[in-house]
């Protein structure tokens, strides 16, 4: 029609036209949006068959070289160790430590560590550092243990320590999410075997969270305890399907889980497929874990809480207590963590530790930084920080293996123009080492006594409904289940039977390949400008807000309940946990043997004070200055590698434990320490201007000098002062 007829037209029927020439747009866009929607979701099953039918399927996107696969061991657990192939371009230190990231085994498959090259491994490859990666099959051992996997973890260690004898350091160790408590635990048995401890989104005091913010910790309490668990695993013939973690995972965000992935996809079906296939890959990846496992993880640690407070008891009467890990642990989680939020990353410390002076005698040294904003699979898998966090701990791996005992929390600042000295510092950020107290610790996590009683009567119940459903009800099911019914279980679960819809087994699939080709040559993508598309999103939006809404009103009865049921004075009297001032739960660091050992390392200490050389007296002093300014610089640690290539023997261990041996001297007995300073230097008159030299460049190093550290300079340029 010509525009002068159109013009012609009453203004109604303009209108009218529009409308409805939208509205076919819209149709015809909506259409053919379906159909790549739907066969997106088929690719997505294919894929999802494909990587179940692999050996060992993972989504590590580097070559690897399998070095052990533990169901060869004696013991054998479904795990294996890999070394990581450095890609193109890319050179490895031999003298620099390997890293090994553990992956977390937590319903999905292994690779998150590695799943894009701005990744763990990746960052740590471009840093020169060769990397291991312990993996798992989808299947585990018939009756494999928690033990017996700790163990294999163990033999994969010793593997790395050989393979990189003459290495500067022992293999740094990554634990992501479900992993990092088992790397916790391995590494409180064997110390022996671990550089620095990162664990990434680690849950270890289980307990923990904010009342109104992290209602997962309820879900035991909310079933009754771990029965169900014991129930789940009898019925599917002694595995734990892996999709059941799943879908607990996706119950926590429904309004994403139902609707917001999927509509995404949707509104950006041509540009988003790629990234949806990629994601889904490894979230559909799901692997069992068998009974024995499991029943052990429900009960001694996600009910039980027994790992922060060296409860727990290896069979051959070891005691897991985190007190005796003598490598520096460093603990990153984010406020944005819904799954492990940062009292549960952090709450730990509280639990073994009662005063800052006790993490100090124990040796031990804690790092925590806390992301403001960013999600659970955020900490491992987001570019942003990969390449800030993840980079910057392993850029200043060798400054967090040397820091002296006690609690410190990493501090980023932007490098710019104005940053001292910035050729000292790596990449884009300038980290400090700030120490900080039980009390920043505690005002994070907000212990509870009542709600500490709340779950202990919840672990009770637990073991009370456990009891009756091994003597009334295990020996029945346990009779009744077999292979077919727990495989047909597993393909009714929501986690799994979407991928059975969308596959070809499906014969209404078959076509859809074809059609999804053919529409993709006919495309006509609707305007942005379309009056249908603002009420898509407008519609899309009170979905998320209605599914938002049901989940906080699911979530605000649940803790009501939990709070009312357990909090009962009723409730825990009937469970064995009547009024008392008691805490129902021990604590290590108030035991007569914590307190006989401190004691015995503070003697020990004492006795050593007045030993030593000349560099003992120059690392004294710099440790002495750097007490009274706000912590470590990463552009002063570099500075100090000058001062230790002054002494070449000296290992990178070695200068470590001269480090801590003078810091516990200053903390012990300060002015004894510094009053033996002169007579170390006794006969060391040629150098002392040498060493003095090395430390005023270390000190400066930072940028500005404190008051303070400025009075404690001076103070040791006295005591190197040439005598008479």
């Amino acid at each position: 029609m010509s525009a002068e007829h159109q013009s012609e037209m009453p203004l109604g029927r303009n209108v009218m036209l529009e409308y409805a020439t939208d509205a076919l747009e819209y149709a015809t866009d909506a259409l053919q949006r379906n159909l790549l929607f739907w066969d997106v979701l088929r690719q997505r099953s294919e894929e999802y068959y494909r990587h179940k039918a692999m050996a060992m399927p993972h989504v590590l996107s580097f070559d690897l070289e399998v070095v052990l696969d533990a169901r060869d061991f004696e013991c054998p657990v479904n795990f294996w160790l890999a070394h990581i192939e450095p890609p193109a371009g890319v050179e490895i230190d031999p003298l620099k430590r390997p890293f090994v990231v553990f992956d977390p085994r937590a319903g999905h498959g292994p690779g998150i560590g590695g799943f894009k090259a701005d990744s763990e491994l990746g960052v740590a490859m471009r840093a020169g550092h060769a990397c291991y990666f312990v993996g798992f099959t989808p299947d585990p051992m018939p009756q494999q243990t928690v033990e017996e996997v700790m163990h294999a973890h163990a033999r994969f260690l010793e593997a790395v320590i050989a393979r990189h004898a003459k290495a500067e350091g022992r293999p740094c160790v990554i634990g992501n999410c479900q992993a990092g408590w088992a790397v916790m635990m391995l590494a409180a048995v064997r110390p022996e075997l671990f550089g620095p401890i990162i664990i990434a989104g680690t849950p270890l005091s289980y307990w923990a969270g904010q009342k109104g913010q992290n209602p997962m910790r309820y879900s035991g309490g909310l079933l009754g305890g771990s029965w169900l668990t014991a129930l789940t695993s009898d019925v599917g013939g002694g595995r734990f399907d892996g999709s059941h973690l799943v879908s607990n995972f996706e119950n926590l965000d429904p309004s994403n889980s139902l609707w917001t992935k999927y509509y995404h996809l949707w509104a950006n079906v041509d540009s988003e497929a790629p990234r949806f296939l990629e994601f889904e890959k490894w979230w559909g990846g799901h692997v069992d874990l068998s009974a024995e496992e499991m029943q052990w993880i429900v009960d001694e640690l996600f009910i039980g809480n027994r790992l922060a407070t060296a409860e727990l008891v290896t069979g051959d009467g070891v005691r897991i207590d985190l007190r005796h890990i003598d490598s520096p642990i460093l603990c990153f989680c984010s406020e944005g963590d819904n799954i492990t939020p940062p009292p549960q990353a952090l709450g730990w410390i509280c639990d073994l530790y009662r005063t800052d002076d006790d993490i100090v005698a124990a040796g031990q040294t804690i790092v925590y930084a806390v992301h403001a904003s960013v999600g659970h699979l955020g900490i491992f898998v987001s570019g942003s920080v990969t390449r800030k966090e993840h980079q910057e701990f392993i850029s200043n791996i060798d400054l967090i293996d040397v820091l002296p005992p006690g609690l410190y929390e990493a501090v980023m600042t932007p490098k710019t123009d104005e940053t001292a000295n910035p050729e000292w510092v790596e990449g884009d950020w300038l980290v400090r080492f700030e120490p900080r107290s039980l009390a920043d610790v505690a005002a994070i996590v907000r212990p509870d006594p009542d709600d500490e009683r709340r779950f202990a009567t919840a672990k009770r119940v637990s073991d009370i409904n456990l009891g009756l459903y091994r003597t009334l009800m295990q020996p029945f099911v346990r009779a009744q289940a077999n292979a077919g019914v727990a495989e047909w279980l597993h393909r009714m679960t929501p986690a799994e039977l979407p991928y059975e819809w969308f596959s070809e087994r499906n014969p209404l699939m078959s076509p859809l390949a074809d059609l999804a080709e053919r529409v993709k040559e006919e495309r006509r993508p609707v305007s942005g400008d379309n009056w249908l598309v603002n009420l898509q999103e407008n519609y899309s939006r009170c979905v998320v807000a209605t599914l938002d809404g049901w989940r906080d009103l699911r979530d605000s009865a649940v803790e009501r309940w939990f709070m009312a049921f357990y909090g009962s004075p009723v409730t825990q009297a009937l469970v064995g946990l009547g009024a008392s001032d008691a805490p129902p739960r021990p604590h290590p660091g108030q035991t007569p043997e914590c307190i006989a050992l401190v004691e015995r390392r503070m003697a020990e200490i004492h006795t050593r004070i007045g030993e030593g050389g000349l560099r003992e007296a120059a690392l004294r002093g710099l440790v002495y200055i750097s007490m009274g300014g706000g912590g470590a610089d990463e552009r002063a640690f570099n500075a100090l590698r000058g001062m230790r290539g002054e002494y070449s023997e000296l290992s990178l261990a070695s200068f470590k434990q001269a480090v801590r041996e003078q810091f516990l001297a200053l903390r012990l007995d300060q002015q004894a320490a510094l009053d033996a300073i002169p007579a170390m230097l006794a006969g060391e008159t040629q150098s002392r201007d040498k060493v003095m030299k090395v430390i005023r460049r270390v000190v400066s190093a930072a940028g500005g000098v404190t008051d303070e550290q400025y009075r404690r300079l001076t103070a040791i340029e006295g005591m190197f002062a040439e005598p008479g």
